[in-house]
Formats: structure tokens, C-alpha cells, sequence
């Protein structure tokens, strides 16, 4: 199937798109307010810039289940169009995920 848009306005439509303001981010944030719950929003001081910080040094990442996959999940598929593209983001991704986990361990 071909493409419904030309080049630039795919780019235009891509650019868009944000990391910030997901669904699941914002379904957490809303349950977190309803209990009271206060935090920082992508706190940019922070390795991985956590989507939420918690009062006492907690930070939680909103992922979406697709690019942060992991060995257990019964529900990732690899798509069947650009195998090896797909595995090779999903595997800098979580490669990143981790680094990012782990200076945040570090920082204590």
C-alpha cells in the first residue's frame, strides 16, 4: 500500500509526534492526582528525563509496552515489515532504558 501523503508532509506529520503527554502517562498522572499524590513533570536534571518525579527522589517511566519490550512480555510481536529495523530500535531503546535506570540507581 502506498503512502496517502508526499515526503514532506509525512515529515511534517512525523515531527509532531511527542514523547511527552502519552496516554499511559497521562492515565498515571491523573490516578497519582486523585490520590493526592504531587510530583514533577520530565524533570530535565535527571538521567532519562523520567516522566514523573515522586517527593523522596521516586521517578516513574510511562513506557509504552511496544518500545520497551521485554523477554517475558506474552504480548510483544516484532512486526512483520522491517524486521530488522524494528529489532534493532527496540534494542537501542532498551539498551538506553537501562542506562538510564541504572545512573538513576547510582545517583541513589
Amino acid at each position: 500500500m502506498s503512502d496517502v501523503h508526499d515526503k514532506d508532509s509525512r515529515s511534517f506529520n512525523m515531527n509532531r509526534i511527542r514523547g511527552v503527554d502519552t496516554k499511559p502517562e497521562m492515565i498515571v498522572r491523573k490516578y497519582l492526582h486523585s490520590k493526592g499524590v504531587r510530583y514533577v513533570l520530565h524533570n530535565r536534571n535527571l538521567p532519562g528525563r523520567p516522566d514523573l518525579t515522586l517527593p523522596k527522589s521516586r521517578t516513574l517511566f510511562c513506557q509504552w509496552l511496544f518500545l520497551a519490550w521485554h523477554k517475558r512480555c506474552r504480548y510483544f510481536v516484532i512486526p512483520k515489515t522491517r524486521t530488522e529495523w524494528w529489532a534493532n530500535i527496540i534494542e537501542q531503546t532498551c539498551f538506553r532504558d537501562l542506562q538510564s535506570v541504572q545512573l538513576l540507581k547510582d545517583l541513589g
